[in-house]
């Protein structure tokens, strides 16, 4: 009886002890969110874990709700997604959307604004 009790205990503590999944989060964006920059020629976005590229996108829409053409590109570290533009930016707002699937399986969204003077 008392070595079933120390099996239950033990296994209480393995499963107990199992990591919590952190989910992956934005640690980084540029141009930043609220920032008022010249033309930029990308956005890009890092994240605090590697996330799956093909479920990952990122999109940039101009102040009528327009998409702007970009290339995607995913970092070797697999952290950092970013966009580089066709043609440089007009002045006006900017809003960068993404979505990237994290390691985990979970899925993440976010949007920030800049602007182009």
């Amino acid at each position: 009886m008392v070595r079933i009790v120390s099996l239950m205990t033990a296994a209480a503590v393995v499963i107990s002890a199992s990591p919590v999944a952190a989910h992956a989060r934005l640690v980084s964006a540029t141009p930043a969110s609220g920032a008022i920059v010249s033309a930029p020629g990308a956005v890009s976005l890092t994240f605090s874990e590697r996330f799956a590229a093909p479920f990952s996108s990122v999109e940039v829409k101009d102040g009528q709700g327009r998409a702007v053409t970009l290339r995607q590109e995913v970092s070797e570290d697999g952290k950092t997604l970013s966009g580089s533009f066709a043609r440089p930016l007009t002045a006006g707002v900017y809003e960068v959307r993404w979505a990237i699937a994290a390691a985990d399986g979970h899925r993440m969204t976010g949007s920030h604004s800049f602007t182009v003077r």
